[in-house]
């Protein structure tokens, strides 16, 4: 799915045709990405805009894996979704099929942290390897990127504040910690930021270039 719809609405395709019961039933949970989650709900209301149009019904979700909540909205008459927040991430088309791969399966490990965060870095290696960056080991890879100006220097200071250690992890290192969700959530954050200004970004100034593009007069 192309980011172009409104940030923080699901449309109503992607939401499996939920409804607003006391429990809510989606594919996977927003926070947390455990499929088919337990959402109890904690609490609802009614509310309309100041002249009284617009009326929706709110309902309030709780995961009962990641204790997350999850605020879901009806403006119909027969009870289905029409908005959710947060909605589950998405991972553009744009971004090369491998890097895509890893991030995709990245997102539906953030149960397994440990896992999750070899993902995103296997993720991340490849999008860098994309971009013809393959010698050194990922971090160095990362600086390069940035004297190169093909990303930030910001952006590479943030991956050397998130965890990328995936060889740790992989050779089971006694030293290294076992990585927590906010790892796994901070990781796959920052190759999600990645992809978007490297491929993500670019795809989509290219489109809209097409897209806005006079038309030729005959």
């Amino acid at each position: 799915m192309h980011n172009n719809e409104s940030e923080g609405i699901q449309k109503i395709n992607h939401l499996n045709m939920a409804h607003l019961t006391q429990e809510l039933e989606l594919q996977k949970c927003p926070h947390c990405n455990v499929d088919t989650p337990s959402l109890k709900q904690q609490w609802g209301t009614v509310t309309t805009t100041h002249s009284g149009g617009n009326q929706r019904n709110w309902r309030v979700y709780k995961c009962t894996r990641c204790g997350g909540l999850v605020t879901a909205a009806s403006n119909r008459t027969d009870s289905y979704v029409t908005e959710i927040y947060p909605t589950t991430s998405q991972v553009d088309d744009s971004i090369p099929e491998k890097a895509r791969g890893y991030l995709d399966q990245a997102l539906n490990s953030l149960h397994a942290p440990a896992g999750a965060v070899m993902l995103a870095a296997s993720a991340v290696d490849s999008m860098l390897k994309a971009k013809n960056y393959a010698e050194g080991n990922l971090y160095n890879r990362i600086n390069q990127a940035a004297d190169d100006h093909v990303i930030t220097k910001e952006m590479s200071r943030w991956a050397h504040q998130v965890r990328l250690d995936a060889n740790d992890q992989r050779h089971a290192d006694d030293e290294a910690a076992l990585p927590t969700d906010q790892d796994a959530k901070k990781s796959i954050e920052f190759a999600l930021a990645l992809a978007e200004f490297i491929f993500v970004l670019p795809s989509r100034v290219t489109r809209g270039l097409e897209e806005t593009k006079p038309s030729s007069q005959e």
